[in-house]
């Protein structure tokens, strides 16, 4: 295929092929080409990080061998639960995952895996057969494809500028000098590009914050819309590629949902569309339509539930109470942020002509159409505790109730924030998600997305979570909360 001159991903530029048409014998090939010396089998464990399996590449049928037939690892030692007497289990490279390490000290090739247990079948609880099958669920539910993205909030901590000093909460897409960490950004920003990961923008984000001897500072990475299967991949890469460049330059990055009682904490607000045929079946001349409006009721009445998966750790439910544009009642809204959904500014209508003939005087350029409307529904629940991929088969979970229950448009009439502002809250600690979660766990668990074991894994997580919080009232006793939030300084 011709490929594009600003083709960012070294492998597609080498093979001159869609990363989507990956072979083993394709990725063969580009390693000798670009001369890599070793390949990492990825995966992602149940606590929701990357991890590693590294092999030197000791000959041409060595490297087809590991990018075909991938390895055994232990199940016990990656997700909670796993019984150790039973817990060999497979990892199977995806090869349209394969991208060139931008770290390391020797070339390597990358391919994210898939997990089977050893029958071959798909591990019921690894996180990318979750929300594989929810995918597959709502597709065969209502001939749908969720596709998501996430904006992706995160600290780093440095010393504080003496002659540039930032402004507490004043950083919203500052520049430099006065923003900090623009280097760090532009280098993530490069690495994800070239890894296959599809970004909209970064920026700096509003959270400045200045202590004695450190001070944080807020940044956001927008992706770009992909199904709900592969966002949940590129989120994981995105919090690693931010952490080794933060680490490289000697400062920590954290994705914690609260780091301080000075300052906004970590969200991370999920976008979606719904697409048939590579056409949103969600949008009409001036918003979304009664499609979209069902969404935004399956993800309104899975909201409590859904926390379980998107606020993880006690700080989570700090967040919620500290941050002033943090959700509390389960709402939405068009335009506005104070809803737990809401529907951004999509270039509705036949404004952007106009604007660009105005910007722009005298010139006859068309003005491009995008592949797929641009209109996307934001929920604004999840923070950096998030397990994205058990978040965002939730979310497909819940879309699928909002397209097909009788009630959904009533529901969405009578919860929208236009019209009071006396709504259901959203859970006040983890002990209450955790109820949350049982109480709608047949949803879940429904169609066998979601297995009862993970089901249980997951409450259990948050009562022992819940039941490790200091006792007493956080806001009043700030040794403890600081103590909190540093045990939940590094998650996901």
């Amino acid at each position: 295929m011709p490929i594009d001159t600003f083709e960012p991903h070294p492998i597609v530029r080498t093979l001159g092929k869609s990363a989507a048409d990956f072979t083993a014998g394709d990725l063969v090939r580009a390693a000798e080409q670009l001369e890599l010396r070793q390949v990492n089998l990825r995966y992602v464990g149940g606590d929701g990080r990357l991890k590693t399996l590294a092999f030197p590449i000791n000959s041409r049928d060595h490297l087809t061998e590991v990018l075909t037939r991938g390895e055994r690892v232990d199940g016990s030692s990656v997700f909670a639960g796993t019984d150790a007497n039973a817990s060999d289990v497979y990892v199977v490279p995806r090869h349209r995952t394969a991208f060139v390490n931008p770290f390391g000290e020797r070339p390597s090739l990358d391919v994210l895996c898939s997990f089977y247990d050893e029958d071959g079948a798909p591990l019921p609880y690894a996180r990318e057969q979750v929300v594989r099958r929810a995918a597959e669920a709502l597709q065969a539910g209502t001939g749908m494809t969720l596709e998501a993205f996430g904006e992706l909030e995160y600290y780093l901590v440095d010393t504080p500028d003496p002659i540039y000093p930032v402004e507490e909460e004043r950083g919203y897409q500052e520049s430099g000098p006065f923003s900090k960490g623009e280097r760090i950004r532009e280098q993530v920003l490069g690495h994800l590009t070239a890894m296959g990961v599809p970004l909209k923008y970064a920026h700096g984000e509003v959270g400045n914050i200045l202590e004695d001897e450190r001070q944080l500072v807020q940044h956001e990475i927008e992706l770009q819309p992909v199904p709900v299967e592969r966002a949940a991949d590129n989120l994981v890469l995105a919090k690693w590629v931010v952490r080794e460049v933060a680490a490289a330059h000697g400062l920590e990055a954290t994705f914690a949902p609260s780091v301080s009682s000075e300052g906004a904490g970590n969200g991370l607000h999920v976008h979606s569309r719904l697409v048939r045929n590579g056409a949103s079946t969600m949008v009409e001349k001036d918003g979304i339509n009664d499609t979209g409006r069902r969404l935004v009721a399956g993800y309104l009445s899975a909201a409590r539930a859904l926390t379980a998966f998107g606020n993880t750790v006690p700080t989570s439910y700090l967040r919620f109470t500290d941050g002033d544009e943090s959700p509390e009642g389960i709402c939405w809204g068009e335009k506005d942020r104070t809803g737990l959904v809401r529907v951004p500014l999509a270039w509705g209508g036949d404004v952007l002509p106009g604007m660009v003939a105005h910007a722009n005087p005298g010139s006859t350029e068309p003005v491009p159409e995008p592949a797929t409307h641009p209109q996307t529904v934001e929920l604004r629940l999840g923070d950096g505790s998030a397990d994205v991929h058990l978040l965002l088969a939730g979310m497909a979970v819940a879309a699928k109730r909002g397209l097909t229950d009788d009630g959904s448009l009533e529901l969405a009439e009578r919860l929208s924030a236009a019209d009071h502002d006396d709504f259901e809250q959203l859970p006040t600690s983890c002990g209450e998600s955790a109820d949350a979660l049982e109480a709608e766990r047949a949803l879940f668990e429904a169609d066998g997305v979601f297995p009862t074991e993970l089901v249980d894994v997951v409450i259990a997580g948050l009562r022992d979570a819940d039941d490790a919080t200091p006792v007493g009232d956080l806001a009043a006793d700030d040794d403890a909360r600081e103590e909190l939030v540093r045990r939940y300084w590094h998650v996901g």
